[in-house]
């Protein structure tokens, strides 16, 4: 927690990290968006994606790369990993990253290599902050510094985002349709079993409403409410009675 905490105080954001929504979600239902794509292959997705999520927090300025990195070591510590296998997972995850080009890698003798972001959509266009570029998916700096990024599992914090980026500026719990939630990429097993754990973590509130009039066949559907407002608070704390922010 110590080296997360110290990685964002000196990243000095305030607010909110902005993440493009075609990294949340995807235009094209044959296409997974590179959210999903982190999240594929069980404990490696877990690793990549968390790296990927705090290299962004941490690349706050054009050319958005990161030229003091973290060795491989330091990023164990900081997303608590084993200290033995960590720092080999770390290495082996930024070189597929690299290779399934979320950043580039730029060698540099003597020393970590250099990380650099790259953009959602290729075509040679440098990357961009998400802010500038309309609506965007905003996460509270709060999840690193509260260690949420550390305590909640890769398909969990996946998921969140697309509830996130579901609920935008409503102030109502949303209905999602099956067309929304298959824009996202996630398989029903990987929904059923995210929205569970953030409910537990208290992060989540799923409503059943009847659909249709009482002369009809009523069919129950889910209403999603994220509480935005958990971030602030720490993993093992539960949230105030009666919480809704």
């Amino acid at each position: 927690m110590a080296q997360l905490n110290k990685a964002a105080d000196r990243a000095d954001r305030r607010g909110n990290v902005p993440f493009q929504l075609s990294f949340v979600r995807s235009q094209d239902s044959e296409t997974p968006p590179p959210l999903a794509r982190l999240i594929q292959g069980g404990r490696g997705g877990e690793v990549r994606l968390k790296l990927y999520l705090s290299i962004t927090m941490m690349a706050t300025a054009a050319p958005y790369d990161l030229r003091r990195p973290p060795t491989p070591q330091t990023w164990a510590r900081m997303l608590a990993l084993p200290p033995d296998t960590g720092p080999r997972r770390v290495s082996s995850n930024l070189r597929w990253l690299s290779k399934n080009n979320f950043i580039e890698l730029s060698p540099r003798p003597g020393n970590t290599a250099l990380i650099k972001l790259l953009p959602m959509d290729p075509g040679g266009v440098p990357y961009v902050r998400a802010s500038t570029q309309g609506r965007y998916v905003g996460i509270p700096i709060e999840f690193w510094k509260r260690g949420w990024i550390i305590h909640l599992s890769a398909t969990g914090i996946a998921v969140l985002f697309a509830l996130l980026e579901a609920q935008g500026g409503y102030k109502e719990p949303r209905y999602l349709t099956r067309e929304r939630r298959d824009s996202y990429g996630f398989s029903h097993a990987t929904w059923t079993e995210a929205t569970k754990e953030l409910q537990r973590h208290e992060f989540l509130t799923v409503r059943r409403e009847a659909q249709g009039s009482d002369f009809d066949y009523q069919r129950l559907r889910n209403l999603y409410w994220v509480d935005e407002g958990r971030f602030t608070d720490h993993p093992w704390t539960p949230a105030p009675e009666g919480s809704s922010r």
